[in-house]
């Protein structure tokens, strides 16, 4: 008959420890029949077994009953160490003190069980019992642990919490991501795909109007269709290759190239260079610099168009400077400047957007280096 894999499971991630508690959980039988005394037999096997109940009902409790069995284990502890030399089962204290959430809590158990445990192994060196002193050695490894376990188990389990918690972020942040993406490709699929279908579908109207009243005009009305619907396919394919990824010194040469083509003087200070900015922010840039220089082309009448990128400790600045008529005063409000796409891209990675129009528009967009998180606790 094969065992359940889970409980192999169980055995091999446990490693020696279940072996090392059942030892120790066995000792205090043999230090209680050193007694002679049938009485005293019977009161060290009775809290024997009331420790290892306590220490149950603790693990599973919260709140107030915390204080309640974690004073038991410690009273059972201390009688034990006095009554039949047995200090171990403050080793398993010090384990279940070190679980304790609870920062006040976990704090207060534990300065009690030091001061008491240290207190009754000093009695016991007082009355100098023979059975006590010739466990010395192991007497000493259970003070040192009751001394640092309990921190080192605290410690562990708070880092556990703390990457459980960046875990839970970071799966947010994921989430957030992909909802921004597909806000980014259903904006882009609305500037690309929305106003060509719309034409293309006023021209089919016409053309199917024109088809018997003007057939030569109708079929100039077909050809403005079929080149309409090539540019859409066009922009289409280059909008997809754009979602694997821009590098911002790629964007910039396509920059160039646009604003040579609009006869537009491009200016920049030296060559980009953002060695500490991610793939994700540099697109979320890219997108953002073209956005803005694809206003200067369409609405700005400038002759030049200048663009700086710096970085400090703290943040990535860009700036996008040109010298034309300037923005409208109610810019703020409207959609078709792609402003607000961008200062929603921005605002994502905790960036922001200033405008000035001064002798022509300034743009500058700034994204800090760190993006923080946040995070939380309570009693076991």
């Amino acid at each position: 008959m094969q065992m359940p894999k889970k409980f192999i499971n169980i055995q091999r991630n446990s490693g020696i420890s279940p072996y090392i508690w059942s030892i120790i959980s066995i000792l205090p039988f043999y230090f209680i029949f050193q007694s002679s005394s049938t009485i005293e037999i019977i009161v060290g096997i009775s809290l024997t077994i009331l420790f290892f109940i306590s220490l149950r009902l603790a693990f599973l409790s919260k709140e107030w009953p915390v204080y309640l069995w974690t004073s038991i284990l410690i009273a059972i502890s201390i009688t034990m160490t006095i009554q039949f030399d047995f200090i171990y089962f403050a080793f398993y204290i010090a384990y279940y003190n070190g679980n304790i959430k609870n920062r006040i809590a976990f704090l207060t158990l534990y300065i009690i069980h030091l001061v008491l445990t240290t207190a009754s192994i000093n009695f016991n060196f007082v009355i100098q019992d023979d059975l006590f002193m010739s466990q010395l050695p192991f007497i000493l490894i259970i003070w040192i642990s009751v001394i640092l376990l309990p921190f080192n188990i605290y410690n562990r389990n708070k880092q556990g919490q703390l990457e459980e918690q960046l875990e839970d972020a970071n799966k947010r942040i994921s989430e957030l991501v992909k909802q921004e993406e597909r806000q980014r490709i259903a904006r882009d699929l609305h500037d690309t795909l929305g106003q060509k279908l719309s034409l293309i579908g006023l021209k089919s109207d016409l053309a199917r109007k024109l088809v018997y009243k003007d057939p030569e005009q109708a079929r100039n009305e077909l050809k403005d269709v079929q080149q309409t619907a090539r540019t859409a396919l066009s922009e289409v394919r280059t909008m997809v290759s754009q979602m694997r990824g821009i590098r911002l010194k790629d964007e910039i040469v396509r920059i160039e190239q646009l604003l040579k083509a609009a006869e537009i003087e491009f200016i920049t200070d030296k060559e980009v260079t953002l060695p500490y900015a991610s793939l994700f922010l540099e697109n979320i840039l890219s997108m953002c610099l073209k956005e803005a220089v694809t206003n200067v082309v369409k609405h700005s009448q400038a002759s030049f168009c200048k663009i700086s990128i710096d970085e400090s400790d703290k943040e990535m600045t860009i700036m996008v400077k040109d010298d034309g008529v300037g923005l409208v005063d109610d810019y703020k409000n409207s959609r078709g400047s792609g402003l607000i796409g961008m200062r929603e891209r921005l605002e994502f990675v905790n960036g922001s957007l200033d405008i000035q129009s001064d002798e022509g528009t300034t743009l500058i967009m700034r994204v800090p280096k760190v993006i923080k998180q946040m995070d939380g606790e309570g009693m076991k």
